[in-house]
């Protein structure tokens, strides 16, 4: 590799950092530097501090790469000095000012909508927060189509709730607008409408978008594509 930069795989709602494992072990596999870190899922603004922090501390050039929320925190998390490069898989690329409630609401829903469940959670300052989690019912169906069934419903009893105060919250900044970015579209993404993040993608004159005939954990059903279009990023950045 010419361009000896760590990919740095940030996870979304409803999942925790294995959900990158193809992507992952065939990354290291090449020979890459790969983290896959975790998003704690509590809020835009902290989750994406985190991940900047967790970013700056990594010696050298960052290509950050983040899945469906992650996508929203690396729109924030990308304005670290050392972040080269962004890659949005399946994910929400915020403009500045805007929520992920915002974008998806200027297009139909999709099915998990309907198949969100809410529970509460306790705070420091005493009023109860709100968790948004899926079905475990509908999990595979809606968030892990195309896996099996036995490992679907491991990913559905294990998943990581997203705070409902996530998807109000306006992404501060926009990275993208100052840093290279790509784009992987899940055509059959039953998470989020696939217009989403088409509309998005376009929005922030990606590169290049790569459309993938997968629902939303494209990383577990396509892993080479996905690690084609990171390992393209970089020999682009180069």
């Amino acid at each position: 590799m010419s361009f000896a930069a760590t990919i740095v795989l940030v996870h979304g709602a409803f999942a925790d950092a294995s959900s990158w494992h193809p992507v992952t072990a065939r990354l290291l596999a090449k020979g890459y530097r790969v983290v896959a870190p975790p998003v704690f899922n509590r809020s835009l603004s902290a989750d994406a501090a985190y991940i900047r922090s967790f970013v700056e501390q990594i010696d050298g050039p960052v290509l950050l790469a983040g899945h469906s929320y992650g996508g929203a925190v690396i729109t924030v998390a990308g304005m670290a000095d050392n972040v080269v490069g962004l890659v949005f898989v399946s994910g929400y690329a915020l403009e500045e000012g805007e929520s992920l409630g915002q974008l998806q609401g200027g297009f139909p829903d999709s099915e998990l909508a309907a198949n969100l469940v809410y529970t509460s959670y306790p705070t420091a300052n005493g009023e109860p927060g709100t968790d948004v989690s899926v079905d475990i019912e509908a999990f595979r169906d809606v968030f892990a189509a195309g896996l099996d069934t036995a490992r679907a419903k491991v990913l559905a009893v294990s998943q990581r709730p997203l705070s409902a105060i996530a998807f109000n919250e306006p992404a501060s900044v926009a990275a993208w607008k100052t840093k290279p970015s790509w784009g992987i579209v899940s055509s059959a993404d039953r998470t989020i409408n696939p217009d989403v993040e088409r509309f998005g993608y376009q929005r922030a004159g990606l590169r290049s978008v790569v459309e993938i005939d997968a629902p939303h954990l494209v990383m577990q059903t396509h892993p080479d594509e996905v690690v084609t279009v990171l390992t393209d990023a970089l020999a682009e950045l180069a």
